[in-house]
């Protein structure tokens, strides 16, 4: 144990809720810490966000003891104290498993090693041997304002290493998201991954397609919108991992020919990273709509070569990419509506005559189907850039200046008016 006269820790860094929720606890005859990721981020000079508490009581003690308390999830019960906006997550101490068959209420794992039900409690001790990383294995305790560290979080931190706790094939198989947690933990915190916690990555990465497609969403929103966006891609990638988040993408960047792509990849990230570095809005539809572009195209492409045609090929590529996408991350409705809204505007951008630019321009994802005009052009997309500098300068207009520019266009831009051939009426026939 560390005492308080030897780290730098005080209780006035804590969410006062979280520090609520420890005495709470303790007063009911539990023992209680603040654990993970907000020791951690102190300890680097960062300031602490989540607050995490692990305890000795039950996950239905501790709801006995918080009428503002909830209780979620089968494979890791967990419960949530509820102030507000603010949520205080509660685990229970977690202990070894004994057993992993399926009439087990409480362990189970799969074939593979993963961990398919997880609420064997245990001691503090057994808690930390069964966290991910050393660094998020440091627990802080009000009744001493001590720091207990059981897997050398301190020295990990210190000389910057992401290291799994126990042996790392076996702690991927148990979770295969570690791995993508030790490449956001190794971006983010800048440290580097220990060999040992490195190098069994390339070979277990198929592991990924054992996890829900739902939590990868959570995952890769994570990976996404932290501000390491980029960084975090070309570790993805250079480990295998990306490959297994979204195949269809990668199978097109691995291509010796697809260095368009893969810079508008990389730059749409680094566009992501400076927005969110700026404190600027970014929509997770954007950020899918990019990273399905070209596996869309492709589809396609290939759908009017099998002779449908091209507005019926690209809705028809838009359901079966999305569709297949669904297998590997599964993106909510909300967010794949936007996608489909920029990629349909990307397809009329150029289609500005009469009232058509208007129109376009007061729809409610033209700004980002815009912004990903702009991100082709910047990546390359050399052949977009007049229509890229005419939206530009029709933004800047008033309503007087954007219809001399739609005059301005000419006919050339103006679709063929179509004719429908209209079936001739048969002559009537005398009676």
């Amino acid at each position: 144990m560390i005492p308080r006269s030897e780290h730098n820790i005080s209780r006035k860094q804590f969410s006062p809720n979280a520090i609520k929720v420890l005495y709470r606890l303790k007063d009911g005859g539990y023992d209680a810490y603040l654990v993970g990721g907000c020791i951690r981020d102190i300890l680097l000079g960062i300031e602490p966000k989540d607050f995490d508490v692990v305890t000795n009581a039950t996950p239905e003690e501790v709801k006995r003891l918080f009428r503002n308390c909830r209780l979620i999830g089968r494979r890791f019960r967990l419960a949530h104290i509820v102030f507000g906006r603010e949520v205080i997550e509660v685990a229970t101490m977690r202990g070894h498993h004994q057993s992993s068959k399926g009439d087990d209420p409480t362990s189970k794992a799969s074939e593979q090693g993963q961990l398919l039900r997880d609420n064997v409690y245990g001691t503090i001790e057994e808690d930390a041997q069964r966290r991910d990383f050393s660094i998020n294995a440091l627990y802080y305790s009000v009744n001493d304002f001590g720091v207990r560290d059981f897997a050398g979080g301190i020295e990990a931190i210190k000389a910057r290493r992401i290291e799994l706790i126990g042996d790392p094939e076996t702690r991927y198989r148990e979770d295969p998201v570690r791995m993508l947690r030790a490449v956001r933990f190794a971006t983010k915190l800048d440290m580097e991954i220990a060999p040992a916690t490195l190098n069994p990555i390339s070979e277990l990465a198929p592991l990924l397609g054992n996890i829900p497609p739902a939590r990868l969403f959570e995952e890769t929103l994570k990976l996404f919108l932290g501000g390491k966006a980029e960084a975090n891609f070309l570790m993805l990638r250079e480990l295998g991992l990306f490959k297994q988040l979204f195949p269809t993408l990668e199978e097109i960047l691995e291509q010796d020919e697809s260095e368009f792509e893969r810079r508008f990849v990389q730059q749409m990230f680094a566009n992501t990273d400076a927005r969110i570095n700026n404190n600027k809005k970014v929509t997770p539809a954007f950020i899918y709509a990019a990273l399905l572009w070209f596996p869309l195209r492709k589809r396609a492409a290939l759908l009017e070569q099998q002779g449908v045609t091209e507005y019926d090929a690209f809705m028809q590529a838009i359901s079966q990419v999305l569709s297949e996408n669904a297998q590997r991350v599964a993106v909510p409705k909300r967010f794949t509506l936007g996608a489909r809204d920029i990629w349909h505007i990307q397809q009329r951008l150029d289609r500005r005559s009469g009232q058509r630019a208007y129109r376009l321009s007061l729809q409610p994802k033209f700004k980002a189907s815009y912004d990903f005009l702009l991100l082709r052009v910047e990546s390359g997309e050399s052949d977009q850039q007049p229509l890229a500098d005419w939206w530009t300068e029709y933004l800047k207009q008033d309503v007087s200046g954007q219809k001399d520019m739609v005059k301005n266009l000419g006919q050339k831009d103006r679709p063929k008016r179509r004719y429908r051939n209209k079936p001739r009426r048969k002559p009537k026939q005398d009676s």
